[in-house]
């Protein structure tokens, strides 16, 4: 939308500019919209593209898939799971260039049943939040190097969502963190407040660290396996406003 409301047409083949020499990095990048992300990109001449996922064959399959019609295009998959810190860690130790342009925080989890991540967190704000926190911290040092550079376009980019104002009364319930937090708060709270995390530390990021543009946006209803995989009864009040497929 535009700042007056209104719909603005974008067209990703031509009004993405050239991503010559630019390094980019896409967590879920193997379906859905982190998928479609990764394939709009690599139509413009980035110096390397980095996408994280849990499935390595799904990461495989689309490297593949780009590279038949795009075979210059370099791509690395790093198989990262999101809500183990360890696993973020490990993948992030892998990232090989000395820059990096843009991050696109994308992945996440939706509508889950009460659990516990492996570090003991709720797990749609482990997954959701704790996960790319852990990895932007991982990959700030070569951010805020590349940004230093003249002429540079750092961005970070996390995809929050309309739903972060379903959160719990009073915001984000840090005391309860690790715990499931059943019973008043049904699978939606706990999403809202995975999401309202994603809002207010893109917020700080971008207070802390003026040289790096950091964002979170609301990306829409999209038909992905995010809404697709809901129960019917918390998928049909959205079908009206689902705009794309995967």
């Amino acid at each position: 939308m535009d700042k007056m409301g209104g719909f603005v047409d974008f067209n990703p083949d031509k009004d993405i500019p050239s991503l010559e020499r630019k390094v980019l990095f896409v967590t879920g990048g193997t379906a859905g919209l982190g998928s479609v992300t990764v394939r709009a990109l690599a139509k413009h001449k980035p110096e390397h593209i980095y996408f994280s996922g849990r499935n390595k064959k799904a990461g495989e399959s689309l490297i593949a898939e780009i590279r038949q019609t795009i075979p210059s295009c370099a791509l690395t998959f790093l198989e990262m799971d999101l809500s183990s810190l360890a696993s973020v860690k490990a993948a992030a130790q892998k990232f090989a260039h000395g820059r990096l342009d843009v991050l696109i925080c994308n992945a996440g989890i939706m509508a889950k049943p009460p659990a516990l991540s492996k570090d003991g967190y709720e797990i749609q704000f482990a997954t959701n939040h704790i996960g790319h926190a852990m990895l932007i911290q991982q990959l700030l040092p070569a951010m805020l190097k590349t940004a230093a550079i003249p002429g540079a376009d750092v961005r970070i980019v996390c995809l929050s969502s309309d739903g972060w104002a379903s959160h719990p009364r009073g915001g984000i319930k840090f005391s309860e963190l690790k715990t499931v937090q059943e019973g008043f708060y049904g699978a939606g709270i706990r999403y809202g407040q995975s999401k309202l995390a994603n809002v207010v530390y893109a917020a700080e990021l971008a207070r802390r660290y003026p040289s790096i543009t950091t964002v979170s946006i609301h990306p829409g209803v999209i038909n992905t396996g995010l809404v697709t995989s809901l129960p019917y009864m918390r998928k049909w009040p959205l079908s009206g406003l689902q705009s794309e497929s995967e």
